[in-house]
């Protein structure tokens, strides 16, 4: 049986597992998180790398046929890391999804909801050069969405603070840049409204996977 592993620094990958266990469902997901440690997003780099590596580890025994770092955070700051000290081991990272909001926007705006540290991560600023030249990036601060979301104590009135600053700008698309976020992606949406379309990675975590366990030969970027 093909296992997958799915690590998140809390909660917020289990909405991805749940996710590739539809998408998968003759293969074992095994999930993992860091619930001592949760949230990484005000960590720093070294900080996330350590702890990423020391909470993969049930998943790296576990002999998983691939392992999903279902955190932005990790990702951004620690996915080279792993690669290089599991290079046995096949790592699908999640990151902003930018380039296809740059691609999608009409109007020239678009938001990107994400924790402090993938925000000042090399990659993320990588990302923005790449493929927002042209576009305005606007970032509201969703620093304390993570722990909320963690300790269920998300409200209207702090995702609406976040959402009227993506309305005033003009942003036509939003980006959710953290896997916490997920499990509040409906809220975000009935307060935006259907102008607004809403990025997230599942789907996109679902066909990489395919195509890595499908050839088991392409190298993973």
């Amino acid at each position: 049986m093909v296992k997958i592993g799915v690590f998140d620094s809390g909660i917020g990958g289990k909405s991805v597992a749940n996710k590739l266990e539809v998408l998968f469902p003759e293969a074992q997901i095994i999930f993992a998180n860091d619930p001592e440690h949760v949230p990484y997003g005000s960590r720093t780099p070294s900080e996330v790398t350590a702890l990423t590596k020391a909470a993969i580890q049930p998943l790296i025994a576990a002999n998983c046929d691939a392992i999903v770092i279902a955190c932005n955070t990790a990702t951004t700051n620690s996915i080279g890391d792993l690669r290089t000290a599991y290079p046995n081991t096949h790592f699908v990272g999640i990151e902003p999804m930018v380039k296809p909001a740059a691609a999608l926007t009409k109007s020239g705006t678009i938001a990107v909801l994400a924790t402090p540290s993938t925000l000042a991560s090399p990659r993320y600023a990588q990302l923005k050069a790449e493929y927002t030249t042209d576009i305005t990036v606007i970032e509201p601060d969703c620093s304390t969405w993570a722990s909320l979301i963690e300790r269920n104590g998300m409200n209207q009135q702090e995702i609406r603070k976040v959402v009227e600053q993506i309305q005033h700008a003009g942003a036509d698309i939003a980006v959710l840049g953290c896997t916490h976020y997920h499990w509040i992606k409906e809220d975000i949406q009935s307060i935006l409204g259907p102008n607004v379309t809403i990025l997230e990675p599942s789907d996109a975590i679902g066909a990489r996977l395919d195509s890595l366990l499908s050839t088991d030969s392409e190298p993973l970027q």
